[in-house]
């Protein structure tokens, strides 16, 4: 992954806190099926080469990288699906950081975390 820059934080008691990023830079979390491709389940791997684009996902997601945001798709396909999925992001252009595998399935998220966090529903890429 690029270096974005990290500015260290430093704790109220002087020790070192994590890293966060420059002011405007996002993590953008973004998930696979459903999102930007036909919603393929884990129990179905031999479908993730045909799968189709979810239109204006490519151009908006690339659109993020290339203003400096850092892109990661978080998805709940297997470890053993890794690299057919790479292939298929490569081979269709999608330009990211990295990938999160094993994301728990179901959705229903609730996301708990001590930085910022923003949370969108996908509809449609247009609506983003």
């Amino acid at each position: 992954m690029q270096n974005p820059n990290f500015i260290q934080v430093t704790n109220p008691d002087g020790t070192r806190g994590s890293v966060k990023l420059p002011h405007g830079i996002t993590n953008y979390l973004i998930d696979i099926d459903g999102t930007i491709c036909d919603d393929i389940p884990n129990e179905e791997p031999e479908r993730i080469p045909k799968a189709m684009e979810i239109a204006g996902a490519k151009e908006k997601i690339n659109s993020y990288y290339e203003a400096g945001h850092i892109i990661t798709f978080f998805t709940s396909r297997l470890e053993s699906t890794r690299e057919i999925t790479e292939k298929w992001l490569n081979d269709h252009g999608f330009k990211y950081h990295q990938m999160i595998m094993n994301k728990p399935r179901g959705g229903n998220y609730h996301l708990i975390d001590d930085k910022p966090v923003v949370a969108t529903q996908f509809v449609n890429w247009e609506s983003l």
